[in-house]
């Protein structure tokens, strides 16, 4: 969305998500259990915010159905008569500039010889470098880690974009073939049933319980569906700050309490759920957010959660293999924190200023065509803050 479009409460969201996500990463890279924090706070207190960034991501999964379906629903009231070429166009555009950087450095820092970026064996079969980027490519990261682990360290997060990407191949498809918001919220909700099932039936097996499509695809669901439940009547009393608050108590004791690898065949749904009433606030309070400095950080991360998720392990990666986590003090520990948060969204910005967004503008100018005689050739989500545009857009 231009930034004239975007919905505060929801980049707040965002920026929630995306810090859970980094801070998980960074504490996996640098255990944070010998830090001062850790021993002010206790140790327990540390790990229960740094444990579950799988969490974050069921938040993002959620925002991204919620934005996809309403989105979608602005531009094509009637579902039957989506135009698929320009629904994929907008998908690609925004997409496949940052993956396809994300892919190039990475394959460069694998072939220059950093041992971090080269394809590992966890599970003792070596896969080549052609099968992770045609797997990144083709959806199927989460399917490849499932079978043979975390085989290559800044790619891994490609698993949860396969699981986005496959959403975003039937998205439109099913909005073509049920026509009806009523039937799609039916379809659904059988996989919001599903997911829950999905997990309990492979608790065995991480890759499955946590990463494959089904155990994910019922918090997209939600977000779906809350779009279109919350475009289609006001809904006062969920949007009410009494139970937007309640909601947040909830989700924060649902994720300070226990492990993922313990909650998640209810939890994943709970935390889904939670955010969909997040989003609900969001829809109808819009002019309620404070556009003041209380909420500017995190709103920024929310902006920029896509690049900082894409772009973060490089960094990271860059980090470990100069400075070794384990010959690493726990004071300084939290200086590499504050410097890999910092380096990561400058680079954000700086991809996102002057590569992503110029792209994201570009690919939509060249590829968009109008569906029907009287459509705007030029999509109304166009990135305002590309460097070098100019005019309205």
């Amino acid at each position: 969305m231009s930034t004239g479009h975007r919905n505060p409460r929801i980049d707040l969201i965002r920026g929630i998500s995306i810090l859970l996500v980094l801070l998980h990463h960074f504490n996996i890279a640098y255990r944070l259990n010998d830090t001062p924090l850790a021993q002010l706070i206790s140790w327990d207190a540390v790990r229960a915010v740094v444990r579950n960034g799988n969490y974050g991501v069921t938040m993002f999964f959620v925002i991204s159905g919620y934005l996809i379906t309403s989105n979608a629903n602005r531009r094509w009231p009637d579902f039957a008569r989506m135009d698929l070429r320009g629904f994929y166009v907008l998908r690609i555009a925004r997409i496949v500039p940052c993956l396809l950087l994300l892919l190039g450095v990475a394959d460069i820092l694998a072939l220059s010889g950093i041992a971090i970026f080269q394809n590992h064996a966890p599970q003792g079969t070596l896969v080549s470098l052609w099968v992770v980027n045609l797997a990144s490519l083709t959806f199927w990261m989460n399917v490849l880690i499932g079978l043979y682990g975390w085989v290559n360290y800044p790619l891994g997060v490609l698993w949860s974009l396969s699981v986005e990407e496959v959403f975003y191949l039937t998205f439109p498809l099913l909005c073509v073939l049920l026509r009806r918001p009523s039937r799609l919220i039916a379809f659904w909700a059988v996989i919001i049933v599903v997911g829950p099932l999905y997990r309990a039936a492979h608790q065995g097996d991480e890759g499955d319980f946590l990463y494959s499509y089904f155990a994910c695809f019922d918090g997209i669901a939600i977000g779906c569906c809350t779009a279109l439940l919350a475009g289609k009547r006001p809904m006062p009393l969920l949007a009410s700050w009494p139970v937007q608050i309640l909601t947040l108590i909830l989700m924060a004791f649902l994720y300070l309490s226990y492990p993922i690898s313990e909650t998640n065949i209810l939890g994943v749904t709970v935390m889904a759920l939670g955010t969909a009433l997040l989003l609900i606030g969001a829809h109808h309070g819009h002019g309620e957010v404070s556009q003041g400095r209380a909420g500017a950080g995190l709103r920024w991360f929310g902006r920029h959660s896509y690049e900082l998720y894409l772009l973060h392990l490089l960094f990271l990666g860059a980090m470990r293999s100069i400075l070794v986590p384990h010959a690493v003090g726990g004071a300084e520990k939290l200086l590499l924190l504050s410097a890999f948060l910092l380096l990561s969204a400058a680079f954000s910005h700086v991809i996102a200023r002057f590569y992503a967004e110029p792209l994201n503008f570009f690919l939509r100018r060249l590829l968009w065509r109008p569906a029907r005689a009287g459509e705007s050739s030029v999509p109304t989500e166009e990135p305002a803050s590309c460097w070098w545009a100019r005019g309205p857009h």
